[in-house]
């Protein structure tokens, strides 16, 4: 992309803010270049955070349910899934689906407890309620 093809139309999700992209510049070298965004892509941002937040409510729904434990609300509250909450705190992703079990987080020991919840930014008393 040209320098002159950087998208400067503006993302609302970008709340003013700038962003890096890389461009052409006459030479043909590599440059930086600060970009609006646009439109296309705030209206994906925008389905992917409503998707996150549907997931999280309805975790939600089973957690009051007995269904789930409270680290599936949380971990889609603050935006994760599995594989990425398996990434943060080191467990497997079968540990991670495992933990989202009512019956095998209550078990949980309290260095696993601490790992989950400095991962999610909370504190273990928070990471074992629902707001």
């Amino acid at each position: 992309m040209d320098i002159e093809g950087v998208p400067q139309e503006g993302n609302a999700t970008l709340a003013g803010h700038r962003k890096l992209m890389y461009a052409r510049d006459a030479e043909g070298r590599s440059v930086a270049v600060g970009s609006r965004g646009w439109e296309a892509e705030e209206i994906v941002t925008r389905h992917a955070i409503e998707v996150i937040d549907a997931q999280a409510a309805e975790a939600r729904e089973r957690v009051r349910a007995g269904a789930a434990s409270p680290l599936e609300y949380w971990m889609y509250q603050r935006r994760m899934d599995v594989a990425l909450l398996s990434q943060v705190t080191g467990f497997w992703q079968w540990r991670v689906r495992r933990h989202l079990q009512p019956r095998h987080f209550a078990a949980l020991p309290p260095r696993h407890l601490a790992r989950y919840a400095e991962a999610l930014g909370l504190d273990v008393r928070q990471l074992r309620t629902l707001p």
